[in-house]
């Protein structure tokens, strides 16, 4: 009986490390219930070793490419590139001093992102297969509905998701209270994103800017409008607040958060407070697919859905390989860079992302030439 074999050189170590920082202006003002923004920064890496170039990415401030030239590029060469938990605990004790969270943790993730589409690609394959998957597809819901756009912005955005097959869409919610552009009561846009999305899912997102009690309120108002999904209603650090609510929102509305976590203990003690029915991890900050991965079994210990929180394309693979997972966020920002700037991009197709495994690795590749003008 044939059989073909992978042979693989254990000994293979990392003998590059190059970072690079692009920020991409938006296509329009931006802005949720807490912040605006008019541009996004990428921060790329890209580690060699036996013969392959593997990349990852975050969104984050170009800080993080200091942290990864100046601190992170001196933990990972000369490591083996098969032992990618030992790379990516390295780099966390390397980060002690500057706090395992916020912008030092998005570079970890970065380089921890780089390393597993490394390993698959040396080995020849895609990275769900290297993982191991769980489902063939990776359900998605559109995401946007700025609360700067007009209320033409907003309906010609999510028509063009159902339009396309999507049948999940959120909007954000909660400037001020009220939503520039449209001077309307986030009510009012609700009932605006009700009125052309048909009976696709309505997921609403109020990025922490509201009280306990004016969460309470709106959740109520937003039930008469099918709402199932209301995300950070209030910060995520206010586990108590988001337990409540949990609590004491109408049965058909899930709270959903975690988006902000950047470590395990993070993510247990939101579970432990029992302060959401659907749990968030982003791959670009929690410590890459390392982190994701343990996030997501944590959520299936727990009995949980999992979802992922923007940056589709480094989260596909790994979600397939998660029992937990339910859910990822179609970011508009994201697909749009990444659509741009990467070759191999997989556009969602009937509410769906599907891998390309005849494509090793992530199954995507930076095009510098394309990128180069967004350089910092």
């Amino acid at each position: 009986m044939e059989h073909n074999e992978i042979i693989v050189d254990t000994g293979i170590v990392i003998n590059d490390i190059k970072v690079s920082a692009y920020t991409i202006p938006t296509s329009s003002p931006e802005s949720d219930g807490t912040i605006a923004w008019n541009k996004t920064t990428l921060v790329l890496v890209e580690i060699t070793a036996g013969g392959q170039t593997g990349i990852g990415y975050t969104y984050a401030n170009i800080a993080a490419a200091t942290i990864i030239d100046t601190m992170l590029k001196e933990v990972v060469n000369g490591m083996p590139v098969m032992d990618v938990p030992m790379i990516t605990t390295r780099m966390v004790q390397c980060i002690r001093n500057e706090g395992s969270c916020g912008v030092a943790m998005m570079a970890v993730s970065a380089v921890d992102n780089a390393l597993w589409d490394l390993k698959a690609k040396i080995l020849g394959l895609s990275l769900c297969a290297l993982l191991g998957k769980a489902t063939e597809q990776m359900l998605v819901y559109g995401s946007g509905g700025f609360t700067s756009y007009t209320q033409e912005q907003l309906q010609q955005q999510l028509s063009d998701w159902v339009n396309a097959g999507i049948k999940h869409v959120k909007i954000k919610i909660g400037h001020s209270l009220y939503s520039p552009g449209l001077k309307a009561p986030d009510e009012y846009r609700v009932r605006q994103a009700r009125q052309v999305i048909g009976d696709a899912k309505l997921f609403v997102d109020a990025n922490g800017a509201y009280t306990v009690k004016q969460a309470l309120e709106k959740a109520h108002q937003f039930a008469e409008y099918n709402v199932c999904w209301f995300e950070e209603p209030v910060s995520s650090d206010h586990l108590d607040g988001l337990h409540y609510l949990r609590n004491h929102m109408p049965a058909a509305i899930q709270i959903a958060a975690g988006e902000y976590g950047y470590h395990l203990p993070y993510f247990k003690k939101m579970l432990n407070a029992g302060a959401v029915d659907v749990l968030q991890a982003d791959a670009t900050r929690c410590g890459g697919i390392t982190g994701f991965l343990k996030a997501g079994q944590l959520a299936e210990a727990y009995g949980l859905p999992f979802s992922s929180h923007c940056a589709p394309s480094i989260h596909l693979h790994a979600a397939l390989a998660l029992p937990s997972f339910y859910i990822a966020e179609y970011f508009y920002d994201h697909t749009r860079i990444e659509k741009m700037l990467f070759d191999g991009f997989r556009a969602a197709e009937n509410g769906f992302m599907t891998p390309d495994e005849s494509r090793p690795g992530l199954g995507i590749e930076f095009k510098h030439k394309d990128a180069a003008r967004y350089k910092q």
